[in-house]
C-alpha cells in the first residue's frame, strides 16, 4: 500500500502486459490445445465442486513491491499484515457455499465449490487474481471446435475496493462474467454500459452521499471539510458530495483534501494544519484505506473539538476505536453497512484449523493460526525460538482464545458476502429449473451446465429475488444495485473508559416512501463540553434589515452582513437581496419597517362567533317555519287555518323560509355568484312575503265591506285566482328590478383596503346604488301599504281579527328596516353584512311570531276556540 501512485503507473503498462500475456497462449497444435504462458502465484483457498464460484478478499492489508521491471514476476510481490476480519470475510463465503450444499431445496443436485484469492489490498494482485478466476489455472487445455464450454468460475464475489472492481470489471465485463461486489461503493460502477456484468449488495456512494447530507441537514451543518482517498472511489465521491451538498443540503465545503496512500508525514501534517485553521467544525472522511498514519498526526497536533462523519468503510473499524483516539474521534457519526445475522457462522469458524497431514492446506489458514496463537509453524524464522517464540502444533483450540475472527456480533460486510453468494446460487437454481422449450433464450432454449455461457447466468441474476433468513429482500435494479439501506452509528466513550459503537438510527430508500432518515438523537454521544451538537457554519445568518454580501474568493456560504440601502428592506433572516421598500398591495409593513406581512382578509365567516350565531338563527327560523307549515297542513281543515285564505298562509310560510335561508348568502367568503344572488334572493323573497300579507289585508277589508248592504259585488275582485295573480304581479315587478340591476351593474366581490391599513375587507360591492335603493324602496312601499290597510281594519268586529296581527307585524317590519338604513351605511366591512343579516332575521322572526304565533297557540293549546262560531261570532271578549 506504500506507493499507490507508482502502482497506478505500473498498472497502466505492466498490468496490461500481464493480462495479455495471461490470455495469450501459444498453440502446440494450432487447432487442438493452448498453453498458459505465465502463471500467477497467489494466496488462495480452493474447494472442488460441480460449479465453482470465485471470491476476492483482503486477507492481507499491505504488500511489498520489488523494483518493477519488464522482467519482474508477479509472485515476487509479498503480502504482509494479516487481517483477521478479511480472513473472516473469505470464510463467510466458504460457509455460505457449505450451507447451500447442505440445503435440500436450493441446488439439490449440484455441488458448489469455490476458489478464493487474497488481493493483499493491492491492485496488481487483485487484478491478477480476477484474471486467474476468469481463465483458469490449468497449464494446458484442449480447445473445442466451437470454443464452447463451462468457464472456470460462473461468478465472482468481490472485490472489496472500488478501484479494483473498476479495473476488474473493465476486462471481465467484456465476457459478461457476473461480478457481485460486497464492498465497492463507487457510483461510477452503476454505469451499465461500461460495467454490464457488475452487481453489488452494498449501496452505492450516491446513496451514501445523500444519507450523509441528510444528517448534515438534520443538524444544520452547512460548513464542512471533506477528506477522501487517493483513488477512483475518492475522486468520484468528492465530486458527487460537493454537487449534492450545494444543491440539496444548501451547504459548502470548507476544504477538500486527498489523503495519500502509505507513509507521507509531510502531506498528512499539511492536511491536519488545514483542518486546524478552518472554521468548519464538521469533518467528513470518505476513505477506503487505513487511517492509522493520519490519526497519528491528529493526536500529535491535538486536534479536538471536531465532529467527525465517517463513511461505511471505517465506521466499524475496531483498530480506530481505542481509548487513545476517543478524545479526538469520540462522538463520530458514521454510515454503516446494514448489520445482519448469519446463524451457524460462528460454529463454522470454530472448525477452522490447519491440516498439516494433507496437501490441501493453504497459506492463509496457517498465517491465521500463527497470528491468532502467536506461534510459528516449522521451519520457524531465524531467531524465533531463541527469542522465546513457540512452534504451532495445529492442535490449538480456538474456543480458548480471544480473537476478532470469531466476533460475529456485528456482521456487516459478511452479511453482504452472504447475500452475494446466495444471489448467485438462486440465479443458478432458477437457470437449472428452466423447462426445455420454454426458456428465455433463442428458440425458447434453456442453459445447461455443460454448455453454459456467463451471460446466461447474468440474465437470471438480474431477475433474482429472494429473502434472507434475517428478513431482508435481495434484488437488483437496472444498474445492478441492491435496495439501499444503512445503519447510522455513533462512537461513544463510556465513563469507565471503554468504547462502544451504538446504533442510533437508519437511513434507507423504499419503493413507496423514497429516502427516509430515522435518528434517535437522545442516544447520540456528543464529544463536547455542552453535550450538544456543535454549530458548523461559515457565517451566521444575516438578521432582518441586512443582506448577504459574498466574500471575494470564498465559497457561497461565507459572507458579510451589509445594511440595506435607503429605500429597501429585508424581511427575513439570511436575505441575499433587499426588497423594494413599498409593500405590495396585499401586504402591510410592520411597525419597524423591516418586513412586509400579508394583510389579514376579513369577511363575515362561518367560523367566527358572529357568523355562527347568525347562521344558527337563520337555520332556527327556517326550522320553525317548517314546523308551523307542518302544523297548518295537518290542521288544514280547521276554521283557524281556512280563515283568511289558507293558500296564502302556506305561501307566506314558504316565503318566510326563503327569507331566513337567503341570509346565509351574506355569510362566508364573497364570491361572484353569492354577491349576485344575495340581494336578488333577499329582495324577491321579501316582496313575495309582503305581497301575501298585502293581499290578505285586502281580503279582510273586502269581506268586511261585503257584509254591508250592497257590498257583495266587491268580493268578485278578490277571488282565489285574483289573489294569486296579484301576488305574482307584485313579485314579478321585484324580479324585473333585480334583473335590470344584475344586467346593468352587477354586484361583485371586492378587496377593500380603505378601511384599515393592516386588513383587507373582502366585501360585495352593490354595483349600482340606484338599483339597491329601488329594491329596498319597493319593499318599503309594499310594507307601508300593508301597514296602512291593516291599521284601517284593526277594529273590525270579529273575535279573531287577523288585521290586528298584520298591523303589529308590519309595525315591527318597518321599524327594523328604518333602523337598518343608517346602521348599514355606517358599518364597515363585514359588519355591514352582519347588520343586513340581522335586519333580515329580525324582520322575518317578527312576521313569523306576530302572524302565526297566536294562530298556533289556538290550534295547539285552545282547540275549543278553533271553531267557526268562535271566530265569526260577536262578543265582548276580544283577542
Amino acid at each position: 500500500m506504500g506507493a499507490f501512485l507508482d502502482t497506478v503507473k505500473y498498472v497502466n503498462l505492466n498490468t496490461v502486459l500481464f493480462s495479455y500475456s495471461f490470455f495469450l497462449s501459444e498453440s502446440s497444435s494450432l487447432l487442438s490445445s493452448c498453453k498458459l504462458r505465465r502463471q500467477f502465484y497467489l494466496n488462495g483457498m480452493h474447494k472442488p465442486g460441480d460449479v465453482i464460484l470465485g471470491g476476492l478478499f483482503e486477507v492481507h492489508y499491505t504488500s511489498v513491491f520489488p523494483e518493477l521491471t519488464f522482467t519482474s514476476e508477479p509472485n515476487q510481490l509479498s503480502c504482509q499484515g494479516f487481517d483477521p476480519p478479511g480472513f473472516r470475510h473469505a470464510m463467510t463465503m466458504a460457509f455460505a457455499i457449505d450451507e447451500i450444499n447442505k440445503s435440500s431445496h436450493l441446488l439439490p443436485n449440484v455441488t458448489l465449490g469455490y476458489s478464493l484469492y487474497d488481493n493483499c489490498a493491492t491492485l496488481i494482485i487483485g487484478f491478477s487474481a480476477a484474471l486467474s478466476l476468469a481463465s483458469g489455472r490449468e497449464e494446458q487445455f484442449l480447445l473445442q471446435e466451437n470454443c464452447l464450454g463451462t468457464p472456470p468460475v460462473l461468478g465472482i464475489v468481490g472485490d472489496s475496493f472500488s478501484t479494483f472492481s473498476i479495473a476488474t470489471s473493465d476486462v471481465i465485463g467484456l465476457f459478461k462474467l457476473p461480478i457481485v461486489s460486497y464492498f465497492a461503493t463507487c457510483s461510477c460502477l452503476s454505469n451499465r454500459q461500461r460495467f454490464p456484468s457488475f452487481f453489488r449488495t452494498i449501496p452505492s456512494d450516491v446513496f451514501q452521499v445523500r444519507a450523509m447530507i441528510q444528517i448534515l441537514k438534520r443538524f444544520g451543518w452547512t460548513w464542512a471539510g471533506l477528506l477522501v482517498s487517493d483513488d477512483d472511489y475518492g475522486l468520484h465521491v468528492a465530486r458527487s458530495f460537493q454537487s449534492n451538498f450545494a444543491q440539496s443540503g444548501g451547504g459548502c465545503l470548507a476544504y477538500t483534501e486527498i489523503l495519500p496512500w502509505g507513509d507521507n508525514p509531510a502531506e498528512l501534517k499539511r492536511i491536519v494544519d488545514v483542518m486546524k485553521k478552518s472554521t468548519a467544525r464538521v469533518v467528513i472522511v470518505l476513505e477506503k484505506i487505513c487511517l492509522t498514519k493520519y490519526n497519528e498526526q491528529v493526536v500529535r497536533q491535538n486536534v479536538t473539538g471536531l465532529q467527525w462523519i465517517a463513511s461505511e468503510a471505517w465506521t466499524s473499524a475496531a483498530v480506530l476505536q481505542t481509548p487513545q483516539l476517543m478524545p479526538y474521534l469520540g462522538g463520530t457519526l458514521g454510515i454503516a453497512i446494514r448489520r445482519g445475522e448469519i446463524p451457524g457462522l460462528r460454529d463454522f469458524l470454530l472448525r477452522t484449523s490447519p491440516d498439516l497431514h494433507h496437501n490441501n492446506n493453504n497459506k492463509n489458514t496457517m498465517q491465521f493460526w500463527e497470528h491468532t496463537f502467536q506461534c510459528r509453524f516449522a521451519p520457524a524464522p531465524a531467531g524465533w525460538m531463541e527469542a522465546g517464540g513457540a512452534l504451532c502444533t495445529g492442535d490449538e483450540d480456538l474456543k480458548y482464545v480471544e480473537t476478532e475472527f470469531l466476533d460475529v456480533s456485528n456482521l456487516r460486510p459478511e452479511y453482504n458476502i452472504y447475500k452475494a453468494v446466495y444471489a448467485l446460487a438462486y440465479a443458478l437454481d432458477d437457470m437449472l429449473q428452466c423447462e426445455p422449450g420454454r426458456g428465455p433464450f433463442s428458440g425458447h432454449s434453456c442453459a445447461t451446465l455443460q454448455k453454459l455461457e456467463p451471460w446466461q447466468l447474468m440474465y437470471y441474476l438480474e431477475r433474482v429475488n429472494f429473502t434472507t433468513p434475517f428478513g431482508d429482500q435481495v434484488s437488483f435494479d437496472e444498474n445492478g444495485d441492491a435496495l439501499p439501506i444503512y445503519d447510522i452509528m455513533n462512537w461513544q466513550w463510556l465513563p469507565d473508559g471503554r468504547t462502544k459503537v451504538q446504533n442510533v438510527g437508519e437511513v434507507k430508500k423504499s419503493a413507496f416512501k423514497g429516502e427516509e432518515l430515522k435518528l434517535d438523537e437522545d442516544k447520540i454521544f456528543w464529544n463536547f463540553e455542552s453535550k450538544k451538537p456543535p454549530q458548523s457554519v461559515c457565517s451566521e445568518s444575516c438578521p432582518p434589515g441586512t443582506r448577504m454580501a459574498r466574500k471575494k474568493g470564498e465559497p457561497e456560504c461565507c459572507f458579510d452582513c451589509v445594511l440595506c440601502s435607503e429605500g429597501k428592506f429585508s424581511n427575513e433572516t439570511g436575505c441575499k437581496k433587499c426588497k423594494p421598500k413599498k409593500c405590495e398591495k396585499d401586504f402591510w409593513s410592520s411597525p419597524k419597517r423591516d418586513q412586509c406581512v400579508p394583510k389579514t382578509t376579513e369577511f363575515l365567516s362561518y367560523h367566527e362567533p358572529l357568523g355562527i350565531c347568525l347562521t344558527t338563527a337563520s337555520l332556527l327560523g327556517t326550522f320553525i317555519c317548517a314546523v308551523v307549515l307542518g302544523i297548518f297542513i295537518y290542521h288544514r281543515s280547521t276554521p283557524m287555518v281556512r280563515a283568511n285564505n289558507s293558500e296564502l298562509s302556506f305561501l307566506l310560510l314558504v316565503s318566510l323560509k326563503l327569507c331566513f335561508l337567503c341570509s346565509l348568502l351574506f355569510i362566508g367568503r364573497p364570491r361572484l355568484w353569492t354577491c349576485q344572488l344575495r340581494h336578488a334572493a333577499f329582495g324577491i323573497s321579501f316582496v313575495l312575503c309582503v305581497s301575501c300579507i298585502l293581499v290578505k289585508t285586502m281580503v279582510v277589508l273586502a269581506v268586511f265591506k261585503a257584509s254591508k248592504p250592497g257590498g257583495g259585488a266587491i268580493l268578485k275582485w278578490f277571488g282565489g285566482m285574483q289573489q294569486r295573480g296579484t301576488v305574482l304581479v307584485l313579485t314579478s315587478i321585484q324580479a324585473a328590478i333585480c334583473t335590470v340591476w344584475l344586467v346593468s351593474a352587477s354586484p361583485m366581490p371586492h378587496k377593500n383596503t380603505l378601511y384599515y391599513n393592516e386588513k383587507i375587507v373582502y366585501e360585495c360591492v352593490i354595483g349600482s346604488t340606484i338599483g339597491f335603493v329601488v329594491l329596498l324602496g319597493y319593499i318599503g312601499l309594499l310594507a307601508i301599504l300593508s301597514f296602512l290597510l291593516a291599521f284601517l281594519a284593526r277594529n273590525l268586529p270579529d273575535n279573531f281579527n287577523e288585521a290586528k296581527l298584520i298591523t303589529f307585524s308590519m309595525l315591527i317590519f318597518c321599524a327594523v328596516w328604518v333602523a337598518f338604513v343608517p346602521a348599514y351605511v355606517n358599518s364597515p366591512g363585514k359588519y355591514a353584512d352582519a347588520v343586513e343579516v340581522f335586519a333580515i332575521l329580525a324582520s322575518s322572526f317578527g312576521l313569523l311570531v306576530a302572524l302565526f304565533g297566536p294562530k298556533c297557540y289556538i290550534i295547539l293549546l285552545r282547540p275549543e276556540r278553533n271553531t267557526k262560531k268562535a271566530i265569526m261570532g260577536r262578543g265582548t271578549t276580544k283577542t
